[in-house]
């Protein structure tokens, strides 16, 4: 299987102590490994006798039309995985239509990210991910970089209130990037020198009426990442969320909490089709992506497959996984007798060994 061998391939150039940060998570991984599990609890039934030749898995997202389903989640430190860093990501993740989620760990900064993904395409969808910071001049200056930067829409992460604890980083001593690598987009922001980098905190007091002021700073689109209980998303909704991203962090926070894709159903139902609904976690074939979208996902995201396609074969590796992943997921559509998206309906998905 293509994934399986970019993974494996990943697995032998990367330097042991960088294959470890990627692929571990939290405590003792157990939500890292039910979020890739999880999907296997799920059927599909298909429908028969209703499909067409060609079909339409486009999507329309906050500042991304006409988008791939599969997206490219945020992850830190690309550079470390690949001499391309974020630009080869960006470029692979343009040329097959897919929404590039660039981050605050990035490093390399935002605005040569979209520069790059702006060889590959001549109007890609860019996002940029971030922490809100104590310090709200610090978290304008990132969205000002951001809007500057080109890109689309906004994708703030509030499953972080603390740094998860990994494991696997504890035990190898990594707990800073080798000298040469940094967190481009915090340099140089307001409190620190011009050249200097501000860390990325981690702050339990941050709220809602913090996200309140985020979205009143920017005229882009803002989704929230990290949501698992219904009733928050609801609250991000009200507060004027454009989008909601069911998401536990691909396990590297919490090690006590559900997969993603179980809770994507009941998030789904609290949003009611208010904003598009997107879910990472555990994606890794296209049968996964058919399933979280019968949920009630309007796309999902994918973070190690791309790090994984990324560490293999660079640009070529990204655009293999997302290639793959999207040709899967049509293939899969088709036997479900589907023309476009919205054809999975929640009734086509039973959990295995139950009667319909």
């Amino acid at each position: 299987m293509m994934l399986r061998a970019l993974y494996d391939a990943a697995r032998k150039t990367l330097d042991p102590v960088h294959y470890d940060y990627v692929a571990g998570g939290a405590g003792e991984e157990r939500v890292v490994a039910g979020n890739e599990g999880a999907f296997d609890r799920y059927a599909l039934l298909p429908r028969v006798l209703c499909g067409s030749e060609v079909r339409d898995t486009a999507v329309d997202l906050p500042g991304a039309r006409r988008a791939a389903p599969v997206v490219v989640a945020p992850t830190a430190f690309h550079r470390l995985l690949h001499p391309g860093g974020e630009r080869a990501t960006a470029r692979a993740a343009a040329a097959e239509g897919a929404v590039l989620v660039t981050g605050t760990a990035a490093t390399t900064a935002v605005a040569d990210v979209v520069a790059a993904a702006r060889e590959a395409a001549a109007d890609p969808a860019v996002w940029f991910q971030l922490y809100l910071h104590p310090r709200r001049e610090v978290t304008e200056a990132l969205v000002r970089r951001a809007e500057r930067a080109g890109c689309t829409a906004l994708v703030v992460t509030v499953d972080s209130p603390v740094f998860g604890r990994h494991t696997r980083d504890l035990r190898n001593g990594f707990t800073d990037l080798p000298p040469g690598y940094a967190a481009e987009n915090m340099r140089g922001l307001p409190g620190a020198p011009p050249d200097g980098l501000t860390d990325i905190p981690m702050s339990p007091s941050l709220s809602w009426r913090d996200l309140g002021e985020l979205l009143h700073m920017t005229s882009l689109p803002v989704l929230v990442k990290g949501v698992l209980h219904p009733a928050d998303a609801t609250v991000a909704v009200e507060h004027g969320a454009a989008g909601v991203i069911v998401s536990n962090h691909g396990g590297r926070q919490s090690d006590a909490v559900p997969a993603a894709v179980d809770c994507l159903p009941a998030v789904a139902r609290a949003v009611a089709g208010r904003v598009p609904v997107l879910l990472d976690g555990g994606i890794r074939r296209g049968s996964d992506v058919a399933v979280a979208l019968a949920l009630g996902a309007a796309a999902v995201g994918v973070g190690r497959p791309a790090v994984w396609g990324l560490a293999a074969e660079g640009e070529a590796g990204v655009r293999a996984v997302l290639r793959t992943l999207c040709d899967e997921y049509d293939h899969t559509l088709a036997l479900c007798g589907g023309r476009r998206n919205t054809d999975l309906a929640r009734d086509m998905v039973v959990r295995k060994g139950e009667t319909w």
